[in-house]
């Protein structure tokens, strides 16, 4: 099965494909194991804030550790958030990446062209996407402003963000943007929050973040394409069921797993606990905050 199949299978069924972040590359192995011990389906992925602010190194080594423990069926390897403007609002030579995840075996991209206008947005996307559709690789792309990448902290609380919707991806921008874009899935605003990457926020525990519900049925409604959920720890598991039932197909978890792989090494020294940690954490992911063990059953074992 192609990634765009899983996500629109995962999309018609109503459960949700987990994309774990790889910020430091032994994460790797224990999230792939956790993923097929649980019988369930997940992608892999690495952002490029990663390989630059934490330890991933590139995508191509990520993409090399990811082929030694793959999982055909259990485990996708995606490519997260290639900006064109980066979080210190630098120009991104974008397009050398995305051609180097297409060479090296991701089966899916991200291209983030959210810091720019609508127009411009939905060229670079419209881009990237025919770019990889040549290879039959899936394209997202990001529209509204998922805060907390920022390099310098937040002015406003979380709660203000949320009451105020800053940042939400507007329901019109969205319905010409899924139509003009060509992208596959599409990354939205609604409450959800990253978790920093800053050097001194990154050991912060997270807000409980929340997803305006409502905001969300008028976004799907309007595109009719798997919406994708960013910065997805910390969100009550039940906002994420009913987020599920209103066009999100796909869920990115960063934090959780980073700081629990962080926090043993930090207090053991000893990569293997801290390996067995992110298992521990994963699996705990899989089965009790998104109960999705055994999803692979439904969206791979009967095709």
């Amino acid at each position: 099965m192609k990634a765009n199949e899983l996500v629109k299978k995962a999309l018609e069924i109503g459960t949700l494909i987990p994309a774990f972040n790889i910020p430091h590359i032994p994460m790797v192995e224990p999230i792939v194991e956790a993923i097929k011990d649980n019988n369930s389906v997940a992608m892999i992925q690495v952002a490029r804030v990663e390989w630059l602010n934490f330890q991933s190194k590139s995508l191509e080594d990520v993409a090399k550790e990811y082929h030694k423990y793959k999982k055909p069926g259990y485990t996708f390897l995606h490519l997260d958030h290639i900006p064109v403007i980066d979080e210190s609002n630098q120009h991104v030579d974008y397009m050398t990446y995305i051609k180097s995840a297409c060479d090296v075996g991701y089966e899916s991209v991200m291209i983030d062209g959210s810091r720019l206008n609508l127009e411009g947005n939905i060229a670079v996307t419209r881009e990237v996407a025919d770019y990889v559709h040549s290879f039959d690789i899936a394209c997202e792309a990001e529209l509204g402003a998922v805060m907390g990448h920022e390099n310098e902290p937040i002015s406003l609380s979380y709660e203000e963000i949320f009451e105020k919707r800053i940042g939400f991806t507007d329901v019109d921008e969205a319905e010409k943007f899924a139509a003009e874009s060509h992208c596959d899935w599409l990354s939205v605003a609604v409450g959800s929050i990253h978790g920093a990457v800053a050097e001194s926020l990154r050991d912060q525990k997270k807000p409980e973040g929340k997803i305006d519900l409502e905001y969300l049925q008028k976004l799907f409604e309007v595109t009719q394409i798997p919406l994708v959920l960013h910065g997805g720890s910390g969100i009550p598991k039940s906002y994420i069921q009913k987020a599920v039932k209103t066009g999100i197909a796909k869920m990115n978890i960063a934090t959780e797993l980073r700081q629990a792989y962080e926090f043993s090494l930090r207090d053991d020294n000893n990569l293997s606990k801290a390996q067995d940690r992110v298992y521990e954490v994963c699996s705990k992911i899989i089965k009790e905050d998104l109960e999705i063990a055994d999803n692979y059953d439904l969206l791979i074992k009967v095709n």
